[in-house]
């Protein structure tokens, strides 16, 4: 079959899950059945390939007048899918990830006459931080992806969890939704250790130290780590990979943060503010003596398989997707998560040291964080290859053609 994919991310703009997904599970796709389907991905950049999967960026520029700065991101993103919408050609499925590309999906469907399918990284309602990103946009691009599901032939839900917002959110039938976890590329997330990165950030190899991988966003609860370290035990280091924070506003609140957390501890924080080359990542993972997940909202957490695929034990939050991925007291730790109606929590000072204490709790029992990590690893190599995942996509392709032909 002929599929289009549909994503602002692709590689190398990559910074999230959903980017990294796409680039994984096209990958394995265009492998499948000795490569006999083609896959086409329209993304957000200059990119091109010709091989399959094949690659077409859209780098469309339009200077707008706007009422509030905040409006052009989401304006810019309204062209480059109409500019998709006219580049798509000779596709028998259109498959879109994440709301960038919703637009595009929906004049797709009715310019061309294909099923629709949707992927669910994230769900709009449930993110009103991004208020402080997109301002009054950000009730555009929840319009839009309220429309797209209401258009969609097909859902993949990436957890259980999601399935269940997504019927709940959008009145998707529950016929039309098929879970398919997120992956992992196995022979590449392994334990893998080089002194040399250790010494380029400073961090001291006879210390242990936890690790935090992610952007600087209300979704991924980094300020409640940050929080929570003037509880932790003394004798280890805090290496925050942080970077690409969602507004200027909240990159400021990050660095007073990590000035008071300096203040009330002895432990040294490393606070890496950049988006690090994945070979470095691993690394890190696979040094770290735990991996921490502080996310308040969470639809699967591909970070979590990253580490656990480097036999990394995780400590993370009780939400969204994780708990289908870490395994209480086998894999990690997950942390209670009460909500006040929004994404806080309901009491932000319980929730760090809750965290905290988690994390404590680990800290010096090295034959238990040995344990999870070879669990961790067993797990994820049983559960989550991107092989068959591709296989379980392809497939719900195919049940999806079939019943729309009836």
């Amino acid at each position: 079959m002929k599929i289009g994919i549909l994503t602002n991310e692709y590689p190398p703009n990559v910074y999230g899950g959903a980017g990294v997904h796409v680039e994984y599970l096209t990958r394995e796709m265009a492998k499948l059945d000795n490569g006999k389907h083609v896959v086409r991905v329209y993304c957000f950049g200059n990119q091109k390939q010709d091989k399959n999967p094949e690659v077409t960026g859209i780098d469309a520029e339009f200077k707008y007048s706007v009422k509030d700065e905040k409006h052009r991101k989401f304006l810019d993103t309204i062209l480059k899918d109409i500019v998709i919408t006219g580049s798509v050609n000779d596709i028998d499925i259109v498959h879109c990830h994440t709301w960038y590309s919703h637009f595009a999906g929906v004049l797709v469907k009715q310019l061309h006459q294909v099923p629709l399918v949707l992927t669910t990284h994230s769900l709009e309602p449930h993110r009103p931080w991004k208020v402080e990103q997109l301002g009054s946009a950000y009730y555009g691009s929840s319009w839009i992806e309220k429309t797209a599901y209401e258009n969609a032939d097909g859902v993949v839900a990436v957890s259980e969890a999601m399935k269940n917002d997504v019927h709940t959110l959008y009145n998707v039938d529950y016929e039309k939704i098929r879970v398919i976890h997120n992956g992992i590329d196995l022979n590449q997330y392994k334990p893998t250790f080089n002194d040399a990165v250790l010494d380029k950030y400073k961090i001291d190899k006879k210390i242990p130290f936890i690790l935090f991988v992610g952007r600087i966003t209300r979704q991924k609860g980094i300020i409640h780590l940050v929080n929570a370290i003037k509880y932790l035990k003394e004798g280890i280091q805090i290496v925050l990979c942080a970077g690409a924070p969602d507004t200027k506003e909240i990159g400021i609140e990050m660095e007073e943060k990590v000035r008071e957390a300096e203040s009330k501890t002895k432990n040294k924080i490393i606070w890496i503010p950049e988006m690090l080359p994945k070979e470095e990542v691993i690394v890190l993972y696979s040094c770290a003596e735990i991996f921490v997940c502080p996310s308040v909202y969470e639809p699967f957490g591909i970070i979590n398989l990253e580490a656990m695929a480097c036999e990394t034990p995780v400590v993370a939050t009780n939400v969204g997707g994780i708990p289908e991925v870490v395994v209480h007291n086998e894999t990690g730790l997950l942390v209670p998560f009460k909500s006040k109606g929004t994404a806080d929590p309901e009491d932000p000072e319980k929730f760090s040291k809750d965290i905290a204490d988690a994390i404590n709790s680990l800290l010096g029992n090295k034959d238990k964080v040995k344990e999870m990590g070879i669990k961790s690893r067993k797990r994820v190599e049983e559960h989550f290859s991107w092989t068959s995942i591709a296989k379980k996509t392809i497939d719900f392709y195919d049940y999806i053609l079939k019943r729309n032909k009836k």
